[in-house]
């Protein structure tokens, strides 16, 4: 199946009833499938007027308490930041999709990993946190998708799948697992109408700065428990490795040809692979450090993710980057000269 289009059924078979988006490449094909799937099942597909339009309908729709979804590449993602931040201050769940392409600016439609910062740092405006899922392959966008919803009504919050151009074309067989889930969970705090019961309300404004506060600290409160529950990643580790490559998504797997190559040559390498990029797995690379000569961070940007990386390692062993950006992606070859590099460094 196709990437877009296994997000867009793995959206609908994890009740998705909503989507609310307009065209950009490389993500095109979720709207196609999303307008033709979601009226089969009874939901509602709207191409809206713009990107902005978009994500404030799904600002109505999550706080209807709908499991609703919105798609779109960096340059639509830039445009809905404002609305993110509403969502994310106002508590509603939804799943926003990334397929980045090459930035800044317009850039191109090539893949890239170049909107890291856009997603992990907050693209909008005010103290908020998106969880931020990294699929691999199109079958784990298949799994992340479903949890992301699971997990968006489980904090009340915005989830973002991030992939990247080559995952949303690619083809690979999937399997759509049976899951516990069976319908979206009770929301008593959705404007479902207040016929015998108070109002609801759904609210990001805060005139007085001491309530203010107060909601910033809940937020907050929140989001250090879902840095303690939700930290996905995978370590591909023979248990000798000296070296760790560190990378997420198409890069990944890139990498782990790449470590293979190198222990061909007898270089002990690994692979740490973030699947959350918020929240990050700073205690998986803390423990890499106990025993790790070096870590070679790779992306297809000019070096985002490896900031983190550098925050987990905190200067306990050398942190080297090598990126492609501008739609360029990384040849296994040319991270296998980087690899050496760092070992013959002799650090």
């Amino acid at each position: 199946m196709k990437g877009n289009e296994a997000v867009g059924e793995a959206a609908v078979r994890a009740g998705c009833r909503y989507f609310f988006g307009y065209p950009i490449t490389p993500q095109n094909e979720i709207p196609e499938y999303m307008s033709r799937r979601l009226p089969a099942v009874g939901g509602v597909f709207l191409q809206a007027e713009s990107e902005v339009a978009a994500i404030n309908m799904v600002y109505g729709a999550a706080g209807a308490g709908a499991r609703v979804m919105t798609s779109s590449s960096g340059p639509g993602i830039s445009l809905k930041s404002e609305g993110i931040s509403y969502i994310a201050a106002a508590e509603l769940p939804c799943v926003i999709v990334n397929m980045v392409r090459g930035g800044p600016g317009l850039g191109s439609i090539q893949p890239a990993q170049s909107d890291y910062f856009q997603a992990t740092k907050g693209g909008g405006h005010g103290d908020y946190r998106l969880v931020v899922l990294a699929p691999a392959s199109v079958q784990e966008m298949v799994d992340l998708v479903m949890d992301a919803f699971d997990v968006a009504d489980e904090y009340r919050n915005p989830v973002m799948i991030m992939g990247d151009g080559i995952l949303g074309q690619m083809m690979e067989p999937v399997e759509f697992k049976e899951r516990p889930f069976s319908a979206p969970r009770e929301k008593p705090w959705a404007t479902t109408g207040a016929n015998g019961r108070a109002a609801n309300l759904i609210n990001s404004l805060y005139i007085d700065p001491e309530v203010l506060e107060k909601h910033n600290l809940h937020l907050a409160e929140k989001y250090r428990t879902i840095s303690g529950k939700e930290v996905r990643y995978e370590v591909v580790d023979p248990g000798d490795s000296e070296y760790f490559l560190v990378a997420y998504g198409t890069t990944s797997r890139i990498c782990r040809s790449v470590m293979q190559k190198a222990r061909e040559t007898g270089i002990r390498a690994g692979l740490i692979r973030p699947i959350t990029l918020w929240p990050f797995p700073y205690k998986a690379l803390e423990e890499a450090t106990r025993r790790a000569k070096g870590f070679l961070t790779v992306e297809m940007s000019c070096g985002q993710m490896v900031e983190d990386v550098r925050l987990a390692v905190c200067g306990r062993a050398p942190v080297r980057f090598y990126g492609r950006t501008g739609g360029m992606i990384p040849q296994p070859q040319a991270i296998l000269e980087q690899l050496v590099s760092l070992v013959e460094g002799g650090v």
